[in-house]
């Protein structure tokens, strides 16, 4: 499935949360969530990209607006990460990139360094904002971790 545009309902999903409980997307029916894509925990783009959500929470909390931040990270890196920075959000663990693909934002890049290319892949940064009968409101794939916050305030 292609990645979710303006108007598509949001493929539900199961996983777990930062303290290893289940939860699926469907759980969030009857409220507006925002769901954002990040590559991997703790590091440099998707600690800003966090930090931006948890500095604007009051202003997703007045709105009744959940926010849910997925990465390529197991249940206990998403534990670590939202208590280092104090992040009052749910992140969600997509350790083996499932959700990722059914979303298609699982991407292949080639590197070429040196005279040698290598091959990696990740999860390709992008947020969501769902409304309360699971269709998708705002689409936004490839985002700047330093600006996504505010594009997403400024669609609310």
């Amino acid at each position: 499935m292609p990645f979710p545009k303006v108007g598509d309902t949001a493929p539900d999903f199961e996983t777990q949360t930062d303290t290893g409980d289940n939860v699926k997307l469907s759980d969030y029916r009857g409220q507006t969530i925002v769901l954002y894509f990040y590559p991997k925990a703790d590091t440099p783009g998707c600690t800003k990209q966090a930090c931006a959500y948890r500095d604007n929470y009051d202003v997703f909390a007045e709105r009744d607006i959940p926010v849910l931040g997925i990465s390529h990270d197991t249940v206990e890196e998403q534990a670590a990460f939202k208590q280092k920075f104090a992040l009052p959000f749910t992140l969600l663990a997509d350790p083996d990139a499932e959700i990722a693909k059914i979303y298609d934002l699982w991407t292949e890049r080639t590197v070429e360094r040196n005279g040698r290319s290598r091959t990696f892949q990740f999860l390709e940064r992008s947020t969501l904002v769902i409304d309360p009968a699971g269709t998708v409101i705002f689409s936004a794939r490839g985002v700047d971790p330093t600006t996504d916050t505010e594009a997403v305030l400024n669609e609310l």
